[in-house]
């Protein structure tokens, strides 16, 4: 076919016009292949319902550092990515700007005052270790109000981070969580975390059941670790509480520490056991023992003078064995002490109920009193009863004719800081999941507990297994990466071989 100027004038504004579609597509959709384990980068459908929803613009200003190492750098990528889809996903009502605070003084001045602190990088150049002043933060703004990131983490926590301060900007209306006082209750004080991660979403605040009806502007009430007996009066309030619709979180101890002895572990009453009872909530007055559990340290004399030495000590399980539940999506290792068994079967046939969390298969049981011995050697026939729950869910008409929503759990020392460490991460997942699931229903429970910490490698496997299972881990990969070498110099070999049998002439 003969090209002419209108042949070729044709196809031309063709390509221009494909080009042009091309770009424009590309401009209103932003989508990334995700192979993850943890699909961190894939949005949530909890973050495209929050981004649907935005009726006002937000704009995001993110203070990052230019020429970050490469350990972090990836870091400012990630989220520029994360915010290109935000903007896309939200029909544009997420607006962002990077700048650079390292680029005079009085742009470093300007994002500290708003919240963002630097942080010291060791870097590496040219031999020499230095420390580099990095900002790695973001200030949200919706309207007149703003929420600051001081620093944007790695993984599933970027998008967690990032969603939570625009539904709490965006929220119109904050529900109220009480934390029930005046039975031994720890504080606010000591659950710091815990109230700052739910004061995103929620009013936090404490709760007297000594004033009736002084629970009616709460949404949910929780009760961690009473001491102290609840009087009828003040079972009689829960009651109330639960037949008009409100939602009750308990983690309840049955045995502790008896005053002035240890090691010594006694029963104990609150009330709440027998209440519970009616309701089909049975937790026996015993505690478990699993195999597989957290460490203590135990004075050891040496040589060198008293050292510390570590143990394990199986009345600290590590829950690991979950029921398939929003509460428990995505938790790992959560650290419990001395917990008891709960068992549930509702006498109301119309009430919904079910597990959430076991020990593992190695676990024991042990009536109180017990004497508690630290440096017991335990054996595998110490563990006969294999898994027990510890943490059960309601659900429907609890008491009235309002349905609403019930967590117990075996443990109440598993939601209170220990120490300078504070909560470890799964526990306060898991009592902010179970808050969430009883309150709300936006789903950051999805995102909070979304990224990939640790696998254990399982208790009961014998002790050959559990070193190839290491060893294997760390070796396979490297043999793989030697295979191939092998195999393509091999290749390249018999190649080269059969360049020089061949007769060219």
């Amino acid at each position: 076919m003969k090209l002419t100027h209108t042949i070729v004038n044709t196809r031309a504004l063709l390509f221009i016009g494909i080009f042009i579609l091309i770009n424009l597509l590309v401009y209103s959709y932003y989508f990334r292949l995700d192979f993850t384990a943890d699909k961190r980068y894939t949005l949530s459908n909890t973050t495209r319902n929050i981004l649907e929803e935005l009726e006002d613009p937000v704009t995001v200003t993110a203070h990052f550092s230019e020429n970050l190492p490469a350990s972090v750098g990836t870091i400012r990528r990630d989220f520029q990515d994360m915010l290109y889809e935000y903007q896309s996903r939200s029909d544009r009502n997420v607006v962002f700007e990077f700048i650079n605070p390292n680029e005079d003084e009085a742009a470093e001045q300007r994002s500290q005052q708003q919240g963002i602190s630097p942080l010291l990088l060791q870097v590496r150049e040219r031999d020499k270790s230095e420390q580099m002043r990095a900002y790695m933060g973001a200030v949200v703004k919706l309207g007149s109000q703003q929420e600051v990131i001081p620093f944007v983490g790695d993984g599933a926590q970027m998008e967690y981070n990032l969603s939570r301060s625009i539904k709490k900007l965006a929220a119109k209306e904050k529900p109220k969580v009480g934390f029930v006082q005046g039975h031994g209750e720890p504080g606010l004080q000591q659950m710091g975390q815990i109230v700052q991660e739910l004061s995103t979403l929620y009013e936090v605040d404490t709760v007297s059941l000594s004033k009736p009806g002084g629970w009616s502007e709460f949404k949910t009430l929780v009760v961690v670790a009473p001491s102290d007996s609840f009087r009828a009066e003040h079972l009689a309030e829960l009651e109330l509480f639960l037949s008009s619709g409100g939602r009750l979180f308990l983690g309840v101890n049955r045995v502790g520490k008896q005053m002035g002895q240890q090691q010594f572990m006694a029963e104990y009453t609150t009330g709440l056991e027998a209440w519970l009872g009616d309701k089909g909530v049975v937790m026996p007055p015993t505690f478990l023992i699993d195999a597989q559990c957290g460490q203590v340290g135990i004075p050891q004399q040496t040589a060198f003078g008293v050292l510390q030495r570590a143990i394990e000590f199986p009345y600290m399980p590590l829950i690991t064995n979950y029921e398939e539940h929003p509460v428990t999506q995505g938790l790992e290792a959560v650290n419990m002490v001395f917990v008891s068994p709960v068992q549930v079967s509702p006498k109301d046939t119309t009430v919904r109920s079910g597990v959430l969390a076991y020990t593992s298969e190695l676990t024991g049981s042990q009536p109180s009193p017990t004497m508690i011995d630290v440096q017991k050697e335990w054996t595998e026939r110490d563990f006969p009863e294999g898994p027990q729950p510890v943490a059960v869910w309601l659900e429907g008409k609890l008491g009235g004719e309002a349905e609403t929503k019930m967590i117990v759990i075996g443990d109440g020392d598993f939601a209170v800081g220990q120490g300078q460490g504070g909560i470890a991460p799964n526990n306060l997942n898991l009592l902010v999941n179970a808050i969430d699931w009883l309150t709300d229903d936006t789903g950051l429970i999805e995102l909070r507990t979304r990224s990939v910490e640790s696998r254990l490698i399982e208790k009961q496997l014998d002790d050959s297994t559990r070193n190839l299972v290491k060893y294997g881990v760390f070796l396979l990969p490297l043999l793989i990466v030697i295979g191939v070498g092998i195999f393509r110099a091999q290749k390249r070999k018999s190649q080269r071989v059969r360049w020089m049998q061949e007769d060219y002439s």
